[in-house]
């Protein structure tokens, strides 16, 4: 699993529940955009960890804006990406952090 890949997972985790659209998981992970949605596709398409939902013209117009794709973890995807980040965590031992250093 790559670095990316975990900081996306991390953040789904931090409330599962939580319906978040592209942009602003390239904000809380800092990283690109041409790096968070092939991830997003590959969690979506090949392991099923996530759902993709397009938001309504109603949402999106109110705000005068495009409409979103809005991503949320299963329940079978949120117990998976818990237990390869604790995978991940183990395999790269106490000192390891997730977040790259900010600027």
């Amino acid at each position: 699993m790559t670095l990316q890949t975990m900081l996306v997972l991390e953040e789904m985790l931090s409330d599962p529940a939580k319906r978040r659209y592209g942009l602003e998981l390239c904000e809380k992970t800092r990283q690109p955009s041409g790096t968070i949605y092939p991830i997003l596709a590959r969690l979506e398409r090949e392991f099923g960890w996530i759902e993709r939902r397009k938001e309504s013209a109603a949402e999106h117009l109110a705000e005068g804006r495009r409409a979103r794709y809005y991503y949320t973890l299963t329940e079978k995807g949120a117990l998976r990406a818990r237990a390869a980040l604790d995978r991940a965590e183990r395999s790269r031992g106490p000192a390891a952090n997730l977040r790259p250093a900010t600027s």
